[in-house]
């Protein structure tokens, strides 16, 4: 074979082999604690592509949720993460007493998902029944620079209170409080998540418990992006009444270095694999395919406004 003969054949071989090399695409779903909402779904999640979409190696990791995804999602080293919706607008903004140093400038939305409801839970003994009462008394607030902490942070500012008006103020994840509150260590938690979390429905099972009231008037005070909603009663064992409280919306998010491909197939899976999700979590069921494309701080990925448009929610 001459040279020009052989630098041919490289050349050709280096074509055939390109699409092999890039055949193999890595999705890692970035979720919250193990006890929350987010893990659950993003399992789910991992699965539904890992299953469906070819050539896919899925991994979900558990992390600190909002906050820590969205930086994860900047650097890289996350293709779709869940988060919550004011997290999104700070890290969009930089807003650096939120935990974002400089503007996530990468983050690109896939859709709106389920409203994470603020659920404020004391235990009966501690005698707290209203915000106010929560002044001198130990709270769990989230871990720190969660979406759960910002809430905190953003309830207690509409009720006229900071973090110096509690007693004591723990940062610990959704289930490490609950231990806690079991043991009589602690008085009240304070849990962004969805409906039926599975860490509040292990401690109204063996414990007493208040579900505190997040007037409509302080989420008024904090506007978009809380809302007022209703906890219905019996969501907890022992909660026999319907409890107002402040939602946040969740999102999925996945950055600007995904393929507009790639973001399209995870747009498409996950709306139309709501029975899946639902499954996996009751928040799933809130998960509405009509509501994905609105109200995102950040702008729809091209991929995802590519189904959005085939589904005639974007003209």
């Amino acid at each position: 074979m001459n040279s020009k003969s052989m630098a041919a054949a490289i050349v050709a071989a280096a074509v055939l082999a390109a699409p092999a090399a890039q055949a193999q695409s890595f999705i890692n779903v970035l979720t919250g604690g193990t006890s929350g909402v987010y893990y659950p779904l993003g399992v789910a999640i991992g699965k539904i592509f890992g299953d469906k979409i070819p050539n896919v190696k899925t991994q979900v990791q558990a992390t600190k949720a909002s906050v820590e995804n969205l930086i994860l999602l900047q650097q890289g080293r996350g293709e779709i993460a869940f988060t919550l919706g004011d997290s999104l607008k700070a890290a969009w903004e930089g807003d650096e007493e939120a935990g974002f140093k400089s503007r996530l400038d990468k983050l690109r939305t896939i859709g709106a998902i389920y409203p994470n409801y603020i659920q404020i839970v004391a235990t009966a003994d501690s005698g707290i029944k209203t915000l106010a009462d929560l002044k001198g008394k130990s709270l769990s607030v989230g871990a720190p620079k969660s979406g759960t902490e910002l809430n905190s942070r953003a309830i207690l500012a509409a009720a006229g209170m900071t973090y110096k008006d509690i007693g004591k103020v723990e940062y610990l994840p959704f289930a490490e409080s609950v231990d806690l509150m079991k043991n009589r260590q602690l008085n009240a938690t304070l849990q962004s998540a969805g409906l039926g979390v599975a860490s509040l429905k292990d401690l109204s099972t063996s414990a007493d418990i208040t579900v505190v009231s997040v007037p409509k008037e302080i989420v008024d005070k904090i506007g978009p992006p809380f809302v007022s909603v209703t906890i219905p009663a019996n969501t907890y064992t022992g909660q026999d009444k319907d409890v107002p409280t402040a939602a946040v919306i969740n999102y999925l998010v996945t950055s600007s270095a995904v393929s507009d491909d790639l973001a399209y197939q995870m747009t498409k899976l996950i709306f139309e694999s709501l029975p899946e999700l639902a499954n996996s979590h009751a928040a799933g069921k809130e998960i509405k395919l009509e509501l994905a494309a609105t109200g995102s701080p950040v702008p729809l990925h091209p991929g995802a406004i590519r189904y959005y448009k085939e589904k005639g929610l974007i003209k």
